[in-house]
């Protein structure tokens, strides 16, 4: 049977960024869906002080929707949408960057769900949680601080982070870029930008929600590396694939490699649905 894609997308993001890839997916054959976590897509806030003029004290204080969302909260929203998926044949989990953090967490409760897991450069903490991560050497040339410029509010005040994405400031702009999308054009970038949403939940999950060998070690899984991604570097993806295979040696990950930035393979989609839709050309077998 045809599998169905389900496509969980990463911070600040939404269903709408996956619509290039999805159109490739379709024009090779294949389904997919799109999901958007709580407090994102039509669900997310845009405050009248996030358009043009800007209003700075009007942005740092305005309440948002995904204030008190939380990864139980993904993983739920998650798992009904692949019980849904379940109904027409097997699943294939793809989830890209914060979006791997939600996938294991709902791979965790509900493995009979998910014929294949697939990260694209994305999170799955398996000794550390995401914050120990960004302590570590595989992420030294990763500076947060970066956007601070770009910052809306107190995190603490809001319950969310909020970041604008909408600021001409040039240091911002230019932070946003070589994090995320560095081999694409200044209109590409732009055009990219403008899907993002302002408001991230601050929940990234705990010592429970990392990868469980007796559940989320069941399923056949996939790591495609992003070569030139500068957010969540290859290093430290190497080290996630090693940890996992370490955590199930005897279901260790495939691996595949694409080049590209963050957010290169979303944008320029074709090679990444060719990956994708490989996995649907043998029988998906559970270990």
């Amino acid at each position: 049977m045809q599998p169905t894609y389900v496509l969980v997308h990463g911070a600040f993001a939404n269903s709408f960024s996956f619509a290039p890839l999805q159109a490739e997916l379709g024009l090779l054959g294949h389904r997919s869906v799109a999901v958007d976590l709580p407090g994102h897509g039509f669900q997310a806030t845009f405050t009248p002080a996030y358009q043009s003029p800007q209003d700075p004290e009007g942005l740092a204080s305005a309440p948002g929707s995904i204030k008190g969302v939380t990864l139980a909260d993904n993983a739920a929203h998650l798992i009904g949408i692949l019980e849904r998926a379940k109904r027409n044949g097997p699943v294939i989990l793809v989830s890209h960057s914060r979006g791997g953090i939600t996938a294991t967490a709902a791979a965790n409760a509900r493995p009979d769900l998910i014929d294949r897991i697939v990260y694209v450069s994305a999170w799955c903490p398996v000794r550390l949680d995401v914050g120990g991560y960004y302590a570590e050497p595989e992420m030294a040339g990763v500076d947060p601080a970066a956007f601070a410029s770009a910052l809306a509010g107190n995190p603490a005040d809001l319950g969310l982070l909020r970041v604008n994405f909408r600021t001409a400031h040039p240091d911002a702009l230019a932070g946003f870029k070589a994090a995320f999308f560095a081999d694409g054009t200044d209109e590409q970038f732009l055009a990219f930008l403008n899907t993002f949403q302002p408001d991230e939940n601050l929940d990234a999950g705990g010592p429970a929600d990392r990868a469980q060998a007796a559940t989320w070690g069941r399923i056949p899984k996939t790591y495609i590396r992003l070569a030139d991604d500068a957010s969540l570097p290859l290093a430290l993806q190497d080290r996630l694939i090693r940890e996992g295979d370490e955590l199930t040696p005897d279901n260790p990950y495939e691996v595949r490699t694409l080049e590209g930035s963050h957010l290169k393979w979303l944008a320029d989609p074709a090679p990444a649905a060719r990956a994708l839709g490989e996995l649907a050309q043998g029988p998906v077998t559970r270990l």
